[in-house]
């Protein structure tokens, strides 16, 4: 069985962070594994609080993984301040393992920030650096980036600048444009797309936490690049299709539709 690691912030309502990476590393068929470095007081409304766990911590949870277990993939999350993505970066720079996801959550679904604005540069020398894909929203970016997107052209024109910055394969999702959600990869080389339809729902919790572990977890399971985001796409959109009207805001992405409409598989 291969082993997918989820190093991000704890979402006590288990719509996203780590129990969405959780939920959808069991999806694939994985053994996942977790490192939190915050922990986040959030629900389908609104975020009450965030307590970081102290960079000591952190580097003794990512070594109780290694010392011991076998890594297939990583998907990196929440990451508030640069003391944290620090003693992160130190670490899987140790450990070098491969299959490195990072979704640079800047914001909650709600607006509420969930990485300090002073952590940006650091998440740029540090942490993008030792990645192998990179899934930015349109507003990170943006703020990753310098600049506006508006249109596709201008999503190109991001990731290009992004993969200046020593991640060799940038994706900026399009969740945030207007008409089908198209997502922009950039591999080094050219141009890749991938086009589904807006499912029209406020429904959706999580859904870059989903898609950025979906996507690790297709890479652990061997698949390349291009055919590993379309995996995690197609995972995505049911599960964003099924999702759940959980709560008063922005209910929960459905991470196991396929397990609750045909159960479990006998033999």
């Amino acid at each position: 069985m291969k082993k997918v690691l989820s190093i991000a912030g704890s979402d006590c309502s288990g719509g996203a962070g780590i129990q969405a990476d959780l939920k959808t590393f069991s999806a694939h068929g994985l053994f996942g594994m977790s490192v939190v470095t915050s922990v986040v007081a959030e629900n389908t409304s609104r975020v009450i609080g965030i307590q970081d766990v102290l960079p000591d911590m952190i580097q003794k949870q990512i070594d109780a993984i290694f010392e011991d277990i076998e890594v297939d993939g990583i998907k990196i999350g929440m990451l508030s301040n640069t003391a944290n993505m620090i003693a992160i970066a130190e670490k899987l720079l140790e450990y070098k393992p491969a299959n490195i996801v990072v979704d640079p959550v800047m914001y909650a679904k709600n607006g509420a920030p969930l990485m300090d604005n002073n952590a940006i540069d650091t998440l740029i020398n540090k942490i993008i650096p030792i990645a192998f894909v990179i899934t930015p929203n349109i507003p990170e970016a943006e703020k990753i980036a310098n600049m506006e997107i508006k249109n596709l052209n201008d999503m190109q024109d991001a990731a290009l600048k992004i993969s200046t910055m020593g991640c060799p394969n940038v994706l900026i999702k399009g969740g945030h444009s207007t008409g089908d959600a198209i997502d922009v990869l950039y591999d080094g080389k050219s141009f890749s797309y991938f086009k589904k339809e807006r499912i029209n729902t406020k429904n959706t919790h999580g859904t870059g936490c989903t898609y950025s572990s979906a996507i690790a977890s297709n890479l652990a399971l061997g698949f390349p690049i291009v055919e590993a985001i379309t995996k995690a796409k197609e995972y995505v959109t049911t599960a964003i299709k099924y999702s759940f009207d959980i709560g008063k805001g922005n209910g929960p992405t459905n991470h196991f539709y396929d397990l609750y409409k045909y159960g479990l598989k006998k033999g």
